[in-house]
């Protein structure tokens, strides 16, 4: 019986009140949405064998009572209208059969319905013209290949039989007229006349997969779910959901609690969402849906999942130290502006550079922060000057001789095409006086740029790509080098103009096989480094488990490192990226993803983090861990569209097994969010600084000034520091380098670091690297580091050396790699530029 809304909104009252608008004794509810009307009860119908147990399926219309269940009807009765004694003939016999049916189409028997559920899964709404011609009309131009007919108004659609479906001792138990064409047989009570386009294939009654199950995942039973509280955190709808579909989608992202419900959804979670929601394991019955992708499996049902965990060895795991084991926020100074990007020079300071209009009124836009006055305010900032607006610039180390720091790109206008110059000088406790240049009329950019990255190439050269016009403008599609060649030199990238604007502050790397590595919005490739042509396209790179749409670059924002290298350097490079987000609801993303993509057929492998972050920081440490910190859970970057701030630091430690590498360590009292930083210092230290929200929800608009050290476990260790001193800090590829050192115990505990100096902004460290080089030790004292081998491995730069003893880090001293090959030194010429020369250090 047709009632208001349709069987998903169908309610007992419904149901009653439609039939007894139609006069009938009785009313029915059954499969949630389906309604039945009579005067008697007929076919030896009567109370179930087993009471009210399977009557358990809440009305579509109302999760507050129940209409039925699998061929059970939840009866109701009129006892004002007597029972009907009404008999009736028909002088003509209907026939199964239209008399012209569907090319393909035949009529394949007459099929007990309702054994274990109904045999086809798509019913239409009841029609008093249904005919054979219209109910399979209608199944055709929805695209299925089987009809059936019942109760002469009845019309269901599939592209096969289901719950075991057989055909009826006779055919003549299929006797009611279509109600559109009385000389036409639609079924009867329980019982289908079915055609179909082919071969009619019988799938038996579902049940739920509880062996051959990928992995070790084990089949729990039927979970309780409701919408306002849900038992877990992740939906997909899978058009081909099946228990092997659902249950390795969620392993692959970490997550050892899993289900389906309604047939297409799959769920993964923690058992933790689970016990927190208070669930209750129901009744095996109440899972009763197939599942979309097989249609004799079960996939939960209504407000019921069919429910599976991960047995055996965890699919991942988090430390939790303690103590000194944890690190150490600490406050370190009051800062004087809110830096969007931070760079440590080789001459031991940091500069800090800000953008117009946000900050305090009387600032100039770029200082120096010197540590060795962490404790002394009016000493430790040194005024700086830049004469445009470096909103969303990128930044680099230069491998000449004075390690000049080069900042390109900005806000708006003219600032995008800006390409500014630091000449570092001084040295800790000494204040320098050197500052920003730059000429607008002599260096430019060719293109104007907001928000690109640039990268050291090989042959010492600067490769810019990406960006935007600026203030949130056209997309900038092209690549170009620094200094500009004879004649310039602009590449168009169809790849970046495809993914605008959702890849900005693209991921870049040079391959120790050669070439150069990208990674931009959820994508990466690899570039030839001499004609910049895509030599290969890699897989896409993995998001959230609930969305394949999400990003890992700008506005999505996550961070990327390389992870270390060492000799003999044949190991393929691996590079991780952690954190980002997703269109729509921007939930921060809760993994990191690694690749080695220089290895054929290379897949993206992820690994869960403790929490969602996005708009987050990762420095590289000297003992070869990561630090991950900052950001938020929920948002994208970008002024007022950031929450849930994340003030817990994670540390990755890639020596550990995979899925088990991270440590959620010490917590921040500070929120870090959109344009706040982490670079290292080098004493160890990590400077963590910045944010820039503009967010009202946050006092003071979230603006923060404040600068803080975290402080590794391996500066509370209590360990004493190793000490050296080396004299060479000009190398040459392959050279060995003599240095003396100071340890509190045998050289045998000793190891040596190399990191790149970077320009980091909006969770880009640009330039970062990590090398554990060889050495050798004559002495107690006396020690020969060689250097990387080649370009490819490490790029013309400036690195901090570490020697560390038992893990505990020295100050770090400068030396300068691969010298200066593109002759930088003597860049530019023009402008009145101060220039270091070329030569050695």
């Amino acid at each position: 019986m047709g009632t208001p809304g349709g069987g998903s909104a169908l309610t007992v009252a419904l149901c009653t009140s439609a039939c007894a608008a139609g006069n009938f004794k009785y009313a029915g509810a059954e499969y949630g949405g389906e309604c039945f009307c009579g005067n008697t009860i007929a076919n030896g119908g009567g109370p179930a064998p087993d009471g009210d147990t399977y009557c358990n399926m809440l009305c579509n219309g109302n999760n507050g009572e129940y209409c039925g269940g699998p061929n059970r009807l939840d009866l109701y009765e009129d006892t004002t209208i007597p029972t009907s004694t009404i008999s009736s003939s028909s002088s003509t016999v209907p026939t199964p059969t239209s008399t012209v049916l569907p090319t393909g189409w035949t009529y394949k028997g007459c099929y007990v319905d309702g054994l274990a559920g109904r045999i086809l899964a798509h019913q239409r709404p009841d029609t008093p013209t249904l005919t054979i011609p219209s109910c399979i009309g209608a199944c055709v131009s929805a695209g299925y290949t089987a009809a059936g007919l019942e109760y002469g108004v009845q019309c269901f659609c599939g592209n096969d039989l289901r719950n075991g479906g057989v055909l009826a001792p006779s055919e003549t138990e299929c006797a009611m007229p279509c109600a559109g064409n009385a000389a036409e047989i639609c079924g009867g009570s329980n019982r289908m006349s079915i055609y179909a386009n082919g071969e009619l294939v019988v799938y038996q009654p579902p049940a739920p997969q509880t062996t051959g199950l990928p992995g070790n995942w084990e089949y729990e039973g039927c979970l309780f779910d409701v919408q306002d509280n849900r038992s877990l955190m992740y939906l997909i709808t899978l058009t081909e959901n099946t228990a092997e579909t659902c249950l390795s989608l969620c392993s692959e992202y970490g997550y050892g609690a899993a289900g389906m419900e309604y047939g297409n959804e799959c769920w993964c979670g923690d058992m933790k969402t689970v016990e927190e929601a208070g669930a209750q394991m129901m009744p095996e019955a109440d899972c009763n849906m197939p599942c979309a992708g097989d249609p004799q499996l079960i996939c939960g049902a209504g407000g019921r999942i069919t429910f599976y965990t991960w047995g055996g060895a965890p699919l991942n795991g988090w430390d939790f130290p303690t103590g000194a084991a944890a690190g150490e926020y600490r406050f370190l100074i009051g800062g004087v502006v809110v830096p969007l990007i931070t760079t440590p020079g080789i001459n031991g300071k940091v500069t800090f550079l800000e953008k117009y209009g946000t900050g305090a009124p009387n600032t100039t836009g770029a200082y120096e922060f010197d540590p060795f006055f962490d404790d002394d305010f009016e000493n430790a900032w040194r005024e700086m000057h830049v004469s445009s607006d470096v909103f969303c610039a990128a930044g680099l180390t230069l491998p000449d001789r004075a390690g000049r720091q080069l900042n390109i790109g900005g806000w708006a206008n003219l600032d995008t095409y800006g390409v500014r110059l630091y000449w570092p000088d001084g040295q800790p406790g000494t204040p320098g006086v050197n500052d920003w240049h730059e000429n607008k009329n002599t260096l430019l950019l060719q293109a104007g740029r907001w928000y690109p990255t640039a990268m050291m190439m090989t042959n010492g050269s600067i490769l810019v790509v990406g960006g935007q016009v600026g203030a949130n403008g056209a997309p900038v599609p092209n690549l170009e080098i620094l200094p500009k060649p004879v004649g310039g030199y602009v590449k168009h990238c169809d790849w970046l103009e495809r993914t605008d604007p959702y890849n900005l502050y693209p991921y870049l790397a040079v391959l120790p096989t050669g070439d150069i590595f990208v990674a931009y919005y959820n994508e990466a490739r690899i570039l030839d480094e001499s004609t910049l042509d895509t030599a290969r396209t890699l897989p896409n790179i993995p998001a959230s488990v609930d969305d394949p749409n999400g990003g890992r670059t700008y506005p999505f924002e996550g961070t990327a490192v390389l992870m270390p290298q060492s000799p003999p350097y044949t190991q393929p490079l691996e590079i991780m990226i952690c954190g980002g987000s997703n269109p729509g609801p921007e939930i921060g993303i809760d993994n990191c993803v690694s690749i080695q993509p220089e290895v054929e057929e290379a897949e993206w492998v992820i690994e869960r983090m403790p929490s969602k972050r996005v708009v987050t920081c990762m420095t590289a440490l000297p003992d070869g861990t990561y630090l991950i910190l900052n950001g938020g859970q929920q948002g994208v970057a970008g002024f007022a569209t950031l929450n849930q701030p994340n003030r817990n630091a994670v540390l990755y430690d890639p020596t550990k097994p995979r899925h088990f590498r991270m440590s959620v360590m010490a917590n921040t009292t500070i929120n870090r969010l959109y344009h706040s930083e982490a670079v290292l210092l080098d004493d160890g230290r990590v400077l963590v600084s910045g944010s820039d929200p503009q967010d009202p929800r946050f006092e003071n608009l979230g603006e923060e000034y404040r600068v803080e050290a975290f402080l590794p476990p391996y500066l509370l260790n209590g360990s004493p520091r190793p000490s050296f001193v080396i004299t060479d800090r000009d190398w040459a590829y392959g050279d060995a380098v003599t240095f003396t050192v100071s340890l509190p115990g045998s050289t045998a505990n000793m190891k040596v670091s190399l990191l790149a100096a970077v320009s980091s902004t909006h969770g880009n460290s640009m330039g970062q690297r990590t090398i554990f080089p060889a050495f050798t030790c004559t002495s107690a004292t006396s020690c020969m580091v060689t250097a990387p081998p080649n370009v490819h491995v490490a790029p013309p730069a400036w690195w901090q050396m570490f020697v560390l003893y038992n893990g505990t880090p020295s100050h770090a001293a400068w030396v300068r790699i691969g010298g200066d090959p593109a002759g930088l030194g003597d860049w530019p010429a023009t402008g009145g530029f101060s220039l270091p020369g070329v030569g050695p250090v």
